[in-house]
This record gives structure tokens, sequence and C-alpha cells, in this order.
């Protein structure tokens, strides 16, 4: 989860933004507003003047991925999944020789289809996101559904200080200070995936079996990163929904939100409209006498509200996670949501009757995201029960991943990047400076498209057109075998998620296609074996 925490200076009037849209609370001289996404914490710093009757709020918008919701210690539906679970003591620095001490990294493994070594049987190693392993292999059936057909053995590491793989002995001591998290990186993930599986091949004597990559999200970022870093590891990755374009200014900085927005607008532009109205309707309201005891009672909300702020950050973080979730079937990815949630949300929106005030409007909307079942009688605003994730810090180090908000394209109040207030906020929270372009630098970003034609190969990028995080990924075809599968109608790693009987025509295709293109990888790395092995 990302989050920014800014700090406003006016006389009369504080505000506080949280994730991506504007909150306002009033008080008199300080206002600290802070904006939460998914598993990333960025927090940012700065001081504005506001005048109420301008209506600006600046918004710090910040991306959502999924690590909220693999949190160690959620409740997780029975895996439908065969495996083992097993440990592998991790070095705690691979670019050191510095004697550090070791790390236990859990890890998924299943052999019940794999062919063995004598046959060349490949290896599917999904590289393990920011949360709990045991969430990211329940909702990546498409790599356990395939691997009889290829004979693979399935490999789900861990990532590093997430879920039980915690350094120094636990979280409180992994997170204890910028000494404790220095060795959370990128670099340092990969490195332990390639040290697992290199192990692994030894052990199971299988030297010269194939290593497809697979990952969705930042787990796309991973698989994509560790094919151009580690490619005598792996042979090719599938990288679905990967935003390896989403740093310095690589995309326009509006990119993430206006894509949440389209999703609204293209269901109904007079729901784009209500929920465009609604911050400040909301604003205004929390600043009236008894305003946030309404609001309160408007939202149903078992507690009472304590700033607008906290509201904002509720309704934000829904309309972000349902753009992502926009699926064509029901699921119960992140919520149990009906097919095209959004179509419904906005349904209900429009759907009230003539003289139903905005407010009840969105609260209607809302529900279709935290209620759709019914089940809950009244709704909680703590947007992260498990406290903080360690992609707080991976935000304030190494994925820095910049975002704006555009009054005129989007549904959200309107919010200019600002670094050099992040860069305090870091400061502050770790006693460390971001370095912004060092993942470009790292694994390149800028020319992607003629640097991977003359160095990359074998890479799958896979995108839905209605996932906000499409924009910040590779939507062209670099080479014969650096392939981008694009859907219209595809939300966050659709093609991933186990398969349903309700997949529509274009998601069966598309995973056809993703097979097709590994066993041709398989293909072409048995017979390069078959020449040496002749030669």
């Amino acid at each position: 989860m990302y989050t920014y925490t800014l700090r406003f200076v006016s006389e009369d009037v504080t505000l506080r933004l949280t994730v991506g849209v504007a909150r306002l609370l009033t008080s008199a001289k300080m206002v600290e507003h802070r904006l939460s996404l998914s598993t990333l914490v960025f927090s940012v710093a700065f001081i504005i003047v506001v005048s109420y009757s301008a209506q600006s709020l600046a918004l710090k918008h910040s991306s959502r991925f999924l690590g909220k919701f693999a949190a160690t210690g959620t409740h997780f539906a029975p895996l439908q999944f065969h495996y083992e679970t097993r440990y592998f003591q991790q070095r705690l620095d691979h670019f050191s020789f510095s004697e550090l001490p070791t790390f236990p990294q859990r890890y998924l493994i299943s052999t019940d289809h794999w062919v063995g070594p004598q046959r060349l049987g490949p290896i599917f190693l999904y590289c393990g996101n920011e949360g709990d392993i045991e969430w990211f292999a329940q909702n990546t059936g498409f790599v356990w559904e395939i691997a009889p057909q290829f004979g693979a053995m399935v490999v789900f590491p861990e990532h590093r200080y997430y879920g039980e793989s915690m350094p120094f002995g636990s979280a409180k001591e992994a997170y204890k200070d910028a000494t404790t998290l220095s060795y959370l990186t990128t670099e340092q993930a990969l490195a332990d995936f390639s040290v697992l599986i290199t192990d692994l091949k030894q052990n199971f004597s299988a030297k010269d079996c194939p290593v497809v990559l697979f990952g969705g999200s930042y787990g796309g970022m991973l698989a994509a990163w560790m094919r151009l870093k580690y490619p005598h590891i792996a042979i090719g990755a599938l990288a679905s929904s990967a935003p390896i374009l989403q740093f310095e200014d690589i995309v326009p900085l509006e990119t993430f939100y206006d894509i949440v927005s389209n999703n609204f607008k293209r269901e109904s532009f007079t729901c784009f409209n209500y929920i465009k109205q609604s911050w400040d309707e909301i604003t205004s309201t929390g600043q009236t006498y008894n305003g946030l005891e309404r609001l309160t009672k408007t939202f149903n909300l078992c507690q009472k509200l304590k700033s607008t702020v906290d509201l904002y950050d509720w309704l934000e973080s829904a309309y972000s996670y349902l753009a992502m979730v926009n699926y064509p079937y029901p699921s119960d990815f992140l919520m149990t949501l009906p097919g095209h949630p959004i179509k419904e949300v906005c349904r209900r929106i429009d759907g009230v009757p003539a003289g139903t005030n905005i407010l009840e409007r969105i609260y209607e909307g809302v529900n279709v995201y935290y209620n759709y079942t019914g089940k809950e009688k009244c709704f909680e605003l703590d947007d992260d029960p498990h406290g903080m994730s360690g992609w707080n810090w991976q935000a304030c180090t190494e994925m820095v991943m910049p975002m704006s908000s555009n009054q005129d394209s989007s549904m959200f109040p309107s919010y200019e990047y600002n670094y050099t207030s992040f860069q305090e906020e870091c400061l502050n929270d770790y006693g460390v400076k971001p370095r912004p372009k060092w993942i470009t630098t790292e694994f390149g970003g800028h020319d992607i498209h003629a640097t991977l034609k003359k160095f990359g190969s074998n890479i799958i990028f896979s995108n839905g057109l209605l996932d906000p995080w499409s924009g910040g990924s590779v939507l062209q075809n670099i080479s014969e075998s650096v392939v981008s599968l694009v859907t219209e109608e595809g939300a966050h790693h659709i093609d991933l998620r186990p398969s349903t009987q309700n997949d529509p025509h274009w998601l069966v295709e598309q995973r056809e296609t993703e097979i097709k293109l590994i066993e041709g990888w398989i293909s072409d790395y048995h017979q390069k074996n078959k020449a040496i092995f002749d030669m």
C-alpha cells in the first residue's frame, strides 16, 4: 500500500489527502492528509495555502497493489491445489561477503505432475509478491492448471520480508529501522529466487530442466526483470499486469487515475460526474455542525467518523480496486463481487429515486464493493488492519512510482506529484532518500522497445486495458519473442486467475496463446540442448 502524508497550512482550513483522494479536515492551523493504496506506503509532506472557497483539493495520488489482501493472518479460503511447504536458508546479503545471519525463506512446491529430470520436465516458478505466498498461490490457478500438460514442477517462493520469510527472526525486528530494512530490495529478492531454484535443481538432479517464470502485478515486474538479469537461470517469463514503465516520467503521471476514471465513465457519464462531485459534497458536509455524524450515518460506519480524510480514503480505495478487478464474471478475489462490478456500481448510483442526494447515491454504489453479499451490518474504515507493510520501505527507496491526478480527465481532485515533499517524508520516516532513477538504471525502462529488441527475449507482457496498471506496462510487441498480449476487456492479471466456466472466449484464446508461446520456448531450449549434445 502506498501511503502519502501531506500537511497543509491555512488560516481557516486544514486538508488531509488519502490515497489519491483529497480529504478535508476542519482545524485551525494544520492539516494532515494521508493517501493510502494497496501494500505500498509512500509518504509525502508539503506546505500549501488553501482556501475552502476555491475547492482546490490537491491530491496525493499513489497506486494500489494487492499486498494488503495477502497479509499474514488474513483468512484464506482452503487451497484447491496440493503442495508442500518448505523452507530454505537464504543469505541476508547476496552482494557482500560479510558473514551475516541467514533467514528461512518459505516456498511452496509441488512435484505431483513433474515428469522428472530424465525427461527434462520444466520447472514453473512464480515470483512471490509483496505478501503471504499462499494467497498468491491460491489466486494463480493458471500455473497449477497447465502444470500437468507440461509435466512441470511448480514452485512458489515467498518474497523476503513478507509472509513468514522474515530476516532477523520476526517482522518487528526486520522492520525496526533503516539498517535492518536495507536488505529489502528487488535485487536481493531476485537473487533469492535464483539461488533457491539453483539449489532445487541440484537437489532434484534437474540441472538441465528449463525454468519458466510467472508473476502478476509486482510479481510480474520481478518475473520480467529476472528474465533480463538472470537469462541463464530461466528461459522465459510471463509478466502479467507488470507496470515496469511506471517510473520517472516514462508514462504520463496521470495515467493510473485516468484509467480508473475511464472505467466508470464508459459505463455511465452521469455516474462518473456524481463521483466527481461527491468530494466537494463530503468536504462541505464535514465542515458543518454535526457534519461528521451525518456522514457516519449516511455511510453506515461502525464508529463515528473522525475526519473526512478517512472517508475519502475508503471511497478512493473502493474505486481503484474496482477498476483493477473489473472482471467479466463474478469473483471473490478481493471482495465478493458480481461480474462487471463497475457496471453494477453505476447502475445503483444512477438508479436511485429522483431527489436522492449525491452522498446517498455514492453509498448505494460503494456497497457493491464493500457489501455485495449484504452481510455487513456496518463498515470499519481501517484500510490495513494488519499494520504496515515492507512496501512502505520499498516505496521510499527504489520503487518510486510517481502519480498525479488531472481534474479535467479524472473523477478525482487535482494533484501534482511533488518529489521534494516525498523525499522529505521518507527522510522523516526512515532517514533515507529515495532513488527515483535506480530502477531504470538497474533494469531499464527508457527506450524499452529498442533495448529489449536488442537484448531481450522470451517475455510475455499480458495486460487488460481496464486495469489501471496497464498504462505503465508494455502494450506493443517488441520482437518475435518479446510480445505484448493486450485485451480490451481484461483487468488485473486476469489471465493468471483460475479458469471458470464463465471465462469469455477472448480470455480462453489469450491463455491458449500463452501456452503456445511457452511450449515454443521449451521446444527451442530442447532443440538447442540436443544440438549441443550432438556436437
